[in-house]
């Protein structure tokens, strides 16, 4: 099978190419805005430099998905917060450039990766199934442009003469190795990592509870959908959902409870004060996002997670402890001489078009 892989040098991009790599006899092409070094798991692959926020780049887009068997749709912005026009034109605009390459190359199945981050709010904790609503949640900026990505999904689905369509929603997606990267979308630059070994109390609401998933788990299940053809959509998470008292453990801090409301203003302040990199949205989803019911995804992907959302957790933390990394752009090492060279050559992190 010949598969397209848009952000195949991410957090969720590699560990598709691994597992692939695992099952073997599939080309795989990379499309990327920064193609990575020719070291595993970014060896073998055919890449293209694309950026899926620019009109021009379209027909580079669609040449690179010619001859496919599948387009697997990954690449997604985070940062910087401070400019959704970009962040909606990248996720958005990007996913809309997909589905209209994919249709121009005659490609046969299309694989989204949308997010728990598309349902709307929650009623309590009872987990949702698929056919839980995917408004998102309208004061996070992600959540809006998930949902909205549902909406182009929709729209190609009642077409009727486009590929077949796979949304594949998990939890928060986690791994080791993408330590550095998922630090540097939290904390500014110029604080060391070590502060995440030192921090004595941990000020958040007991209520919490997101589901996660390991980024393998993720690729499995990506896999398994390619292989069987799956169509619709699928809830991805691992047991037990994590709290609040699981990220003060595994920080090694003691959990004082501060409302969700009082949090939500500490943060928008700091980000109204470009002090740090995490907008208010990110609080808010965190209260909304429902627990998800992932028996479809067993009953008909044949899926399950090997890994705990618990150990997901903790590995992750210790990649951001450690600065684990890995060979591509996004996946870089973040230390603060390196966010001071970035500083100094792009300006703060809330002008920049990328992080």
């Amino acid at each position: 099978m010949r598969i397209a892989i848009t952000g195949a040098s991410g957090n969720v991009g590699s560990a598709l190419l691994r597992r692939l790599a695992e099952r073997g006899g599939h080309d795989v092409v990379g499309v990327v805005r920064r193609t990575p070094s020719e070291v595993e798991p970014f060896a073998g692959v055919e890449w293209h430099a694309v950026d899926l926020s620019e009109d021009q780049d379209e027909p580079a887009l669609a040449a690179a998905f010619v001859g496919c068997d599948a387009v697997v749709h990954l690449a997604w912005g985070f940062q910087p917060t401070h400019r959704e026009d970009y962040l909606a034109e990248l996720g958005v605009g990007g996913t809309r450039r997909v589905i209209a390459a994919g249709v121009s190359a005659g490609v046969p199945h299309l694989v989204h990766m949308s997010s728990v981050g598309a349902y709307s709010p929650k009623q309590d904790d009872s987990p949702v199934d698929e056919s839980w609503p995917t408004r998102g949640v309208t004061t996070s900026m992600y959540s809006r442009h998930k949902a909205a990505a549902e909406r182009l999904l929709d729209d190609l689905e009642a077409e009727g003469s486009g590929p077949v369509v796979t949304r594949l929603r998990p939890g928060i997606v986690g791994q080791g190795s993408a330590g550095s990267a998922l630090l540097r979308y939290g904390l500014p630059s110029l604080v060391p990592r070590s502060l995440l070994s030192h921090i004595p109390v941990l000020p958040l609401d007991r209520r919490l509870a997101i589901p996660m998933v390991h980024a393998d788990d993720l690729a499995e299940a990506t896999v398994l959908a390619l292989e069987s053809l799956a169509t619709g959509p699928f809830n991805l998470a691992a047991a037990p959902a994590i709290t609040a008292e699981d990220i003060a453990g595994v920080l090694g801090a003691r959990l004082v409870h501060v409302p969700a409301a009082a949090v939500r203003a500490a943060v928008s302040a700091s980000w109204h004060a470009r002090l740090q990199p995490l907008d208010a949205g990110w609080i808010d989803l965190a209260f909304a996002v429902p627990l998800m019911d992932t028996s479809r995804a067993q009953s008909e992907l044949g899926w399950s997670p090997t890994t705990s959302a618990s150990w997901v957790l903790a590995e992750t933390v210790q990649g951001m402890q450690d600065g684990a990394a890995d060979a591509s752009a996004v996946l870089r090492p973040r230390t603060v001489a390196g966010g001071v060279k970035k500083f100094l050559r792009d300006g703060p992190v809330s002008r920049r078009r990328t992080s």
